[in-house]
């Protein structure tokens, strides 16, 4: 499984294309320096380097990729790989060559739990965002070099951010406008899949940074639930440091008249604790194991790059079982 990450390594940040690699976990400091590597089994990973990565991505039989941006406090195993492993699994399963997951894994602290460590993995999450629009720019420039009449890059791109790493995702839309294209991001992915999103319920409105986002994408779909509990002790721990705002995973973008046209909110309270025991990672499998009802929804956005709603012209969504009868 390829991966791209930011996270400090035991060794040198000097690239050596096939040299093994290892996490240094006990660091959570969000490096400057983007690795493209391979993970080859449980802690086994190598660096491959940008060009080798990007020109493997061309050359993949998959038609589509996705981009994975973990939330708070994932490590990379047992958390990160395992559930960038199941979502291969579930993409394969709907069709073969269809859809290549790629991990993007930023630094989460190591301990578990702790509402420091929270502010902490925010802190990382926002200074990843330096990183990752670096990751944004080369990848442009690549295409611009590498794809033309001849040999076209005809992949299409999609996004999907869990938790925390949608303020990863804000914060790096935020930093390719501010350092390297003030005139705006462009048009470049098919949809932005925006799980139990720990950013404030405004992030997507005209005048709040994620408004990116909504500029980089043909569909942003803002996936919430009001019961979901690890937003709920995000609230809670956001009060701690004098920050009250409702998370747009637990109540969908607070006005959709403010938001883009192009943003999609779907209600999915009537099963995401059915599937997690806090209700928050709901994305991937229902209780026994079955694509859930999220992921399906994001398959039908990505097969069709249209966003599957009860009536063409419908925004909002409360999923249930019935909807895909």
């Amino acid at each position: 499984m390829l991966f791209i990450t930011n996270r400090v390594l035991d060794q040198s940040i000097k690239l050596k294309v096939g040299r093994k690699i290892t996490f240094k976990l006990s660091d959570n400091q969000a490096q400057q320096s983007v690795y493209f590597c391979r993970r080859n089994a449980i802690d086994d990973y190598e660096e491959v380097g940008s060009q080798n990565f990007l020109d493997e991505l061309k050359n993949s039989p998959y038609n589509q990729m996705l981009v994975y941006l973990h939330g708070y406090s994932n490590l990379p195993e047992p958390s990160v790989f395992p559930r960038a492993e199941l979502l291969q699994w579930l993409f394969d399963q709907q069709k073969k060559n269809e859809v290549l997951v790629l991990p993007m894994i930023w630094p989460c602290d190591a301990d578990m739990g702790a509402v420091q460590d929270y502010f902490d993995d925010q802190i990382a999450a926002d200074a990843s965002g330096y990183a990752f629009a670096r990751v944004f720019e080369k990848f442009l420039g690549w295409r611009d070099e590498s794809s033309n009449l001849s040999a076209p890059c005809l992949k299409r791109i999609n996004i999907l951010a869990h938790s925390m790493g949608n303020r990863v995702l804000r914060a790096t839309f935020d930093n390719v406008v501010h350092y390297y294209r003030p005139s705006g991001v462009p048009l470049i992915f098919r949809n932005i899949f925006m799980a139990a999103a720990d950013v404030v319920n405004e992030s997507l409105e005209e005048d709040h940074g994620g408004k990116y986002i909504c500029d980089a994408a043909r569909n942003v779909v803002v996936y919430y639930a009001s019961d979901d509990l690890a937003l709920r002790a995000s609230k809670v721990a956001n009060l701690k440091n004098d920050v009250a705002s409702r998370r747009l995973g637990h109540t969908g973008p607070e006005d959709m008249a403010k938001v883009p046209k192009n943003v999609y909110a779907i209600d999915c309270d009537d099963f995401n604790s059915k599937y997690d025991t806090f209700g928050h990672t709901y994305f991937s499998t229902d209780s026994l194991g079955n694509p859930g009802l999220v992921f399906r929804h994001m398959w039908e956005a990505i097969r069709t790059g249209r966003v599957p709603m009860p009536h063409p012209d419908d925004r909002t969504l409360i999923l249930t079982t019935s909807f895909f009868k």
